[in-house]
C-alpha cells in the first residue's frame, strides 16, 4: 500500500511535508524507475518538469531537477504551465516522464508533485508504490553518470497551438466572457486562446505573486466570479483552479454551473455529432442523481468510479470511452488530452452551446444536493467511528430510492466530506446537518 502518494501525487505543506530533500529523492526514484521499466529507452530518461505559480515552486523545481540529473536523467524545464500541457508535451517531444509541481486548488503554502508516464497518463498505483520502495532503499550514492538540466523553450506556444488546432472552428467573436485564472497556471494561456478565437475576455485573478493562487478566486471561490458576471452584465464566466485542470462556470445571472452540468452538456453535444466514443460517460460517486436520469433519457451509458480523476481515466481507458469527469470540475475529453483540462473544457462548453445562452441550459435537472467539508485532525480515525458509520447507514436507509448520503475522507487534505442528496432542500439540509454535527463532535 502506498504511504507517500495520495490520489493526486505527493502533496503537503511546502518546506514541512514536501521538502526540497524529498523532492530531490523523488526525482532520483522516478528516474531510476523509468530507466528500469520494461521497454525503457537505451538513453537516459528524459523528464519534463512544469509548475504552477506558488512561491515554493522554484525551490521544488530545482530540487526535483537535481535529483533527476543526479542519477543520469535529462531534465527539461517547461516553466509555468497548466497541468494538461504535460501529457501533450510528452507526446510532442517523445519524453519518458513528466512531473507537475502543483497543489492544484489548495492554498499557496501547500505544494505537490505528480507524475505522468510516457503514454500521457498519470502513473499507476503499482508504479507509485515501486517509486516509494526505491525511496526507502535509496542510499544517496550515485554510481552512474550525471545528467543534464536545460530550459525547454516554446512550451507555452506548443500548448496554445494544440488548443487552437482542436477548436479552430470555434468563433468567439462578440462573446462577452469573464475568465478567473485563480492567479495560477492558466493566467497567460486562457486569455490568449480566447483572444485567438475572437473573444475579448475580461480577465480577473491573472496577476500571480506566489501567494495569491486560489486566494478568494478560482474554481474554489466561484461565487465571486458569479458576482462579477452578474453585476457587469456579461454573457457568462469560467473559473479555473490553480493548476488549470479544473473548470467551473457561471451563467449570466451568476448561477454556478458545476462539472456535472458541464459534462452533461458535452456528452449530449458529442453524441449528437457522433464523437462520443463508445457512447458512454465515466463519472464519480459524487455525481448528482439528476445526471444519470438525463443520460439514461439520452441513451448515454454511465459508469461510476471512486472520487479522483485518475479513477475516471482508468475507467475511460478500460471501456474505450472518451468523456468523463467530476462534479468538482475535472472534465476529461480523451479526444484532446488524457487529463482534466480547464481551458479545453471551457471551449468545449462553448462549442456545445453553439452560440446559445448558458442560462438556458437543459442538459440535466439536478436534485437538491449539499456538500460540507469538515476539517478534522485525523480523517482516518473519524471515518472509522462506529457512530458515524451507523448514522450514515441509517440516513441512507431513510433516503433509499429517493436520495443518498456519501461520507468520505479527502484524498489530499485533512477533511471529511459529507454529501447528501434528497428530494427537497429542507430534508437535504437536515440530514447533512446531523452528520456534520457528528463529524465535528468526533474531532473536537
Amino acid at each position: 500500500m502506498r504511504k507517500l502518494f495520495g490520489t493526486d501525487g505527493v502533496r503537503g505543506v511546502a518546506g514541512e511535508v514536501l521538502t526540497a530533500e524529498l523532492a530531490l529523492r523523488l526525482g532520483r526514484a522516478v528516474t531510476q524507475e523509468a530507466a528500469a521499466r520494461e521497454g525503457a529507452p537505451a538513453s537516459a530518461p528524459r523528464v519534463l518538469v512544469i509548475r504552477d505559480t506558488r512561491e515554493s515552486g522554484e525551490m521544488l523545481e530545482s530540487a526535483l531537477a537535481a535529483g533527476i540529473a543526479s542519477v543520469g536523467g535529462e531534465v527539461l524545464l517547461g516553466g509555468v504551465l497548466p497541468t494538461p500541457a504535460a501529457p501533450l508535451l510528452l507526446g510532442r517531444y517523445g519524453l519518458d516522464v513528466a512531473a507537475v509541481i502543483s497543489a492544484s486548488h489548495n492554498p499557496y503554502r501547500d505544494n505537490g508533485i505528480k507524475f505522468f508516464g510516457a503514454d500521457g497518463f498519470k502513473l499507476s498505483d503499482a508504479t507509485e508504490l515501486a517509486i516509494e520502495q526505491r525511496l526507502e532503499a535509496d542510499d544517496g550514492v550515485t554510481p552512474g553518470g550525471i545528467g543534464s538540466i536545460r530550459a525547454l523553450h516554446g512550451t507555452h506556444e506548443d500548448y496554445l497551438r494544440a488548443l487552437h488546432t482542436r477548436f479552430e472552428a470555434l468563433d468567439l467573436t462578440g462573446l462577452d466572457v469573464v475568465l478567473d485564472c485563480a492567479n495560477g497556471a492558466t493566467h497567460r494561456a486562457a486569455p490568449e486562446i480566447f483572444r485567438r478565437l475572437g473573444a475579448e475576455p475580461t480577465v480577473v485573478a491573472d496577476a500571480p505573486d506566489g501567494r495569491n493562487i486560489n486566494d478568494g478566486c478560482g474554481s474554489t471561490h466561484v461565487a465571486a466570479l458569479g458576482e462579477v458576471v452578474a453585476a457587469g452584465g456579461h454573457d457568462l464566466g469560467f473559473a479555473f483552479d490553480g493548476d488549470g485542470d479544473r473548470l467551473l462556470a457561471v451563467d449570466r445571472h451568476g448561477v454556478v454551473v458545476d462539472g456535472d452540468e458541464l459534462i452533461a452538456l458535452a456528452a449530449l453535444h458529442l453524441r449528437a455529432n457522433g464523437k462520443l466514443n463508445g457512447g458512454g460517460v465515466a463519472v464519480t460517486v459524487m455525481t448528482n442523481y439528476g445526471f444519470f436520469g438525463a443520460m439514461r433519457a439520452a441513451g448515454v451509458e454511465c459508469a461510476t468510479t471512486k472520487v479522483g480523476d485518475r479513477y475516471v481515466l482508468e475507467e475511460l481507458r478500460a471501456r474505450g470511452w472518451s468523456l468523463g469527469g467530476e462534479q468538482s470540475g475535472h472534465i476529461i475529453d480523451m479526444g484532446f488530452v488524457p487529463s482534466g483540462d480547464g481551458i479545453a473544457a471551457a471551449l468545449l462548453t462553448l462549442e456545445a452551446l453553439a452560440g446559445g445562452d448558458l442560462a438556458d441550459r437543459h442538459a440535466m435537472e439536478k436534485i437538491p444536493q449539499k456538500l460540507v467539508n469538515v476539517r478534522v485532525g485525523d480523517r482516518d480515525g473519524v471515518m472509522a467511528s462506529e457512530e458515524l458509520l451507523e448514522a450514515t447507514a441509517t440516513a441512507n436507509g431513510e433516503l433509499a430510492g429517493r436520495g443518498r448520503v456519501l461520507v468520505r475522507p479527502s484524498g489530499t487534505e485533512q477533511l471529511v466530506r459529507v454529501m447528501v442528496e434528497a428530494p427537497t432542500v429542507e430534508e437535504t439540509d437536515a440530514v447533512c446537518g446531523r452528520l456534520v454535527a457528528i463529524v465535528e463532535r468526533l474531532t473536537a
